[in-house]
């Protein structure tokens, strides 16, 4: 166990205890800088910060090949997939890992230029959206057993997010100014592929985080807006009205059933070093780490 004590007003202890690495649902994964950690959930929603484990990209330089480490400076996705064992962990610096909790054993690595975010595909596959970049822009995925071999790509201006939905069978990916729909091609083939299926024009620019609410619902954000997305045969953006005018919101969880909201928004440059709450409202100051994104557990 170790002590990290910071002044914030008044002092907050931040202890990472060894715990067995499961990831409970409600907790929060938080990544910023070459750090990910996870909060206990029942803590939080006290305004109480309770690290129950982290990990840093050094601790994987042994796993990966040394070109790896610039790659992973800096984190912008730290999703929790498999029953919630293991984490996809993205960095706009240039890298993509699968990374299994409880042993921190990474189980899959690509470089990924401007990568923002991922998300489990059927066939054992991973999807990835990579940002401005002259070999970004794009969409992508790849078989977790064939680490940087990349299986398909498609141009997606300012990719920032992919979503799975189950129900639909339908990949959903985020773009600057558009929000798409791709079905599976020829999946079990030696040349599966995605097939664009529909593009749905966001209602301002920027767009930046994709998460689902359910099967039927996603939250997008963008530049200066949080919309409500509904995922149906016409698809159609409300505004999200716990968020909806809120500008630069960087990542943003909900509960439909509990009212329970947990964001992260950009309040010095892209960065902030704050995690936020709502239904219950609770803040929880990070000052010793460049936070981007925040997930919650399901």
């Amino acid at each position: 166990m170790f002590f990290i004590t910071l002044f914030v007003g008044l002092f907050i202890h931040i202890s990472c205890i060894a715990g067995d690495g499961v990831l409970q649902a409600g907790d929060l994964i938080a990544c910023g800088d070459d750090q990910v950690f996870i909060l206990d959930g029942k803590a939080a929603e006290k305004n109480v910060v309770e690290c129950k484990w982290t990990w840093r990209a050094s601790e994987s330089k042994n796993q990966l090949p040394a070109a790896y480490q610039p790659l992973l400076a800096t984190l912008d996705e730290c999703k929790p997939v498999d029953g919630n064992t293991k984490l996809l962990i993205t960095s706009s610096s240039g890298a993509t890992v699968l990374l299994d909790i409880a042993s921190k054993r990474v189980l899959f690595y690509a470089k990924t230029p401007m990568a923002h975010s991922a998300d489990l595909l059927p066939g054992n596959r991973i999807a990835v959206a990579n940002s401005t970049h002259e070999l970004g822009n794009s969409l992508e995925f790849y078989d977790i057993g064939t680490s940087e071999r990349v299986i398909y790509k498609d141009s997606l201006y300012s990719g920032h997010g992919v979503v799975w939905n189950e129900s639909r069978k339908q990949l959903l990916a985020l773009g600057f100014d558009e929000l798409r729909a791709y079905e599976l091609v020829n999946w079990s083939s030696e040349k599966p592929a995605l097939k664009l299926v529909k593009s749905y024009k966001l209602p301002d620019d920027g767009g930046h985080d994709l998460s689902k609410v359910d099967e039927s619902h996603f939250i997008v954000s963008t530049h200066h807006h949080v919309w409500l997305f509904h995922d149906t045969d016409e698809g159609f953006f409300e505004p999200f009205t716990p968020l909806a005018n809120r500008v630069n919101v960087k990542s943003a969880n909900y509960n439909q059933e509990t009212g329970k909201l947990v964001y992260t928004i950009a309040e010095q440059s892209w960065w902030t070093f704050n995690i936020y709450g709502q239904t219950p409202a609770f803040t929880l100051p990070i000052p010793s780490i460049r936070l981007y994104k925040v997930r919650v557990a399901p």
